[in-house]
Order: C-alpha cells, then structure tokens, then sequence
C-alpha cells in the first residue's frame, strides 16, 4: 500500500512524461547578458546551454533568471532567483486583472501575452499563441523583469490577500483533511510546472477547484484533474466522490472575449484570402 501511494505525483508534467518518447531531451539552457538598467533594449546575446538558464549581468551588479518550460507549450516559468510574492499567489488573465501589479502591467504591454502569474519564487508568461515566437518575447519579458526588480517599487499596488484555501478553525474534518492534502501534496507539484491549485468548495462529495497559471490552458489539466488530483484525494478520503474544476466570472467573460477575438481575427485571415 505504501509503495502505491508514493506514486501518486499529480501534476500536469508527471502525465506528460508518461506519454514522452525515450529519445526525448531534457530543455535547453539560455545566457543572457544585458544592462541591469536598459529599459529601451530588447535584446540580448544568446547561448545555447543544456539546460535552462539566463544571467543577467552588467558592471555593477549580475540578476540571475532562470527559466524553465512547463507542460503547457505556451507558458514558461521564469525565475529571478529571489521571492516574488510574500504570501499565497496571484493570477493576471486579463490586463484590467493586471492594474493591481505594476510588474504585470509592464508585461501585459509586451506583445503576444495573454496572462501573467506570480508564485512564491517564479513568474509564469504565457503567450496569445504558438504563433508569438520566444526567441522574440523573451528577452523582453527578462528586461522587464529585470529592471523592475532593480526599481525596488512593491509587487502589489496593496497587501495581497492570500486565496490558498488552506485549513482554517472552522473547516470540518473533512474539509480540513481535503485542504491539507492539496496544500501539502497536490500545490507543490502543481507549482513546479508554474501554476496553481486553489480549493474552492466541498459539496455532495465534490471537491471544486480553481486552475490558476500554465495550468489554466494547458491541453493536459483535464487529464491531471482527473487521472491525478482526484486519484489522490479519494485514495486517502473516501468521502471525496469526484472534483470539479470552477471558474469566476472573471475568468469565464475574459475567455469569452478572447474566443470572439479569436474567431474574428480567423475570419479576417479567410476573407483576406
């Protein structure tokens, strides 16, 4: 019984390396080099490692940013290799979201992003589509990075409220198991690949869920949810009868626009042929 139950790894990632080929490679690396203060420079010199990684680097003072691809293709985690938020996380899908951060402001203005998400020590981007090429973004996105840390202006435009779902005096027994089960086993995991995973409810048996980062579009988060998250919690409570993946008004009006966005923009393509 042990044996099984350390296998139970949930993440979009862990059921994506089941599907992936042998002769699959491990991500490449990146070496960036630009001026600690360049606000007006897009580019910078580029090295191909094995691995993934990014210096910044200038006279005075070197910024480390390392970056990392995560099991959605149009999202990447960048870390900057110091804290990003204080407490709990925060999701940027929309650029009206973002005016509560000057950081994802910055990068909504970058074009060819679609979101913006801030974790405990990472930042995750992810792009309109895999027409936006990286090559181009990316140093972009590590400028603004860059010289916004080195502005030393706060993250948030006020105190963030943490919306983790974590335990609480008033939770049952139940709940309380629930939530300690994804603070403890599933979010870390989910984290890694540069999201999140937020308790939003139990009712009748089904545990309601908030898909926050690279996990909000990745093609594989139904299968996680399903095949990952709600194997593990009905393993260790039974009373968990399934999960339920819910979104705020927010979420669903900014996904709406961006399909009739979508759909306009292919419409124009097949008139304009």
């Amino acid at each position: 019984m042990s044996s099984c139950r350390s296998c139970l790894r949930i993440s979009c990632r862990s059921i994506r390396l089941l599907r992936r080929k042998p002769e699959c490679q491990a991500p490449s690396r990146f070496i960036h080099r630009l001026p600690m203060a360049s606000p007006t420079m897009k580019h910078g010199s580029e090295m191909k490692l094995s691995g993934a990684f990014t210096v910044f680097r200038c006279q005075s003072r070197t910024m480390f940013i390392q970056t990392q691809e995560t099991p959605n293709p149009n999202s990447l985690k960048f870390l900057p290799g110091r804290q990003v938020m204080e407490s709990g996380t925060a999701d940027f899908s929309s650029i009206s979201e973002a005016s509560r951060s000057p950081l994802a402001r910055l990068l909504f203005r970058i074009e060819g992003v679609k979101s913006v998400f801030f974790g405990p020590d990472f930042i995750t981007v992810t792009r309109v589509d895999e027409d936006v090429d990286w090559k181009v973004t990316k140093p972009e996105i590590y400028a603004t990075i860059m010289d916004f840390f080195a502005s030393n202006l706060p993250l948030m435009n006020e105190k963030q409220e943490a919306d983790s779902g974590s335990a609480s005096d008033e939770d049952d027994d139940t709940v309380a198991m629930i939530k300690e089960l994804i603070d403890s086993r599933i979010r870390p995991t989910v984290q890694e690949d540069g999201g999140d995973i937020i308790y939003k409810g139990f009712e009748d048996g089904i545990v309601k869920l908030k898909l926050l980062g690279s996990c909000t579009t990745c093609p594989s988060s139904t299968v996680t949810l399903r095949n990952g998250v709600q194997n593990m919690l009905q393993f260790y409570i039974p009373e968990v009868m399934g999960i339920e993946e819910v979104k705020d008004e927010v979420d669903a009006i900014s996904e709406k626009e961006f399909a009739k966005l979508e759909e306009k923009l292919v419409h124009g393509e097949k008139a304009a042929s």
